[in-house]
């Protein structure tokens, strides 16, 4: 393989990646921390996520502990998770936010599939992006006479089979993602 290949393979693993930590927020009736970890905080004049600010646990299947290390910030962050927009409200407990989530209704799940195959769109844009810039690096390479022709079409072809691999296992993702969201 190409070195520019060999090098492009990771922009395609960090579309995944970031997938990956995506579809991990999206709510499937449990409790986890990765429902609110990356939520951003406006904390000492930045905006930084929840994981930088709190510690973050679960009491129980439907209930999650939000911790700040500076109880200064409890109302930032009650204000952060609200504006995050992602159907779950916090509720201030003394020093810690308790925040219950409510019972997945159909409509709920319905919803989080929306959601779900919308980042999954947006990452095969992401991938075919980076395709592109791929190709137009190896069109350029042949033309400066950096490469040849049939090195040319075989970089092309190694590429699309990559971007074919990596958009297979961006569906495979979300399948198991909405097979996980709609079971009761």
């Amino acid at each position: 393989m190409h070195a520019l290949l060999s090098q492009k393979k990771e922009d395609y693993q960090s579309a995944l990646d970031h997938l990956s930590r995506d579809l991990g927020s999206l709510r499937t009736g449990r409790a986890t921390p990765a429902l609110v970890e990356n939520v951003p905080v406006k904390a000492y004049g930045s905006t930084m996520e929840l994981k930088g600010v709190a510690s973050i646990s679960t009491q129980d299947a439907k209930t999650l502990i939000v911790d700040p290390w500076d109880k200064s910030l409890l109302q930032a962050i009650e204000k952060g998770i609200r504006d995050a927009n992602i159907g779950i409200s916090p509720a201030i407990d003394g020093t810690i936010l308790r925040i219950v989530l409510p019972t997945m209704t159909e409509e709920n799940r319905k919803q989080l599939v929306k959601i779900m195959k919308e980042k999954i769109e947006d990452t095969r844009i992401r991938i075919r992006g980076v395709r592109e810039s791929v190709r137009e690096e190896i069109i350029r390479m042949e033309k400066e006479k950096e490469i040849s022709e049939d090195e040319k079409f075989k970089m092309l072809d190694e590429i699309d089979k990559m971007t074919k691999e990596f958009t297979g296992l961006a569906e495979e993702m979300g399948e198991k993602k909405e097979t996980e969201i709609m079971t009761v």
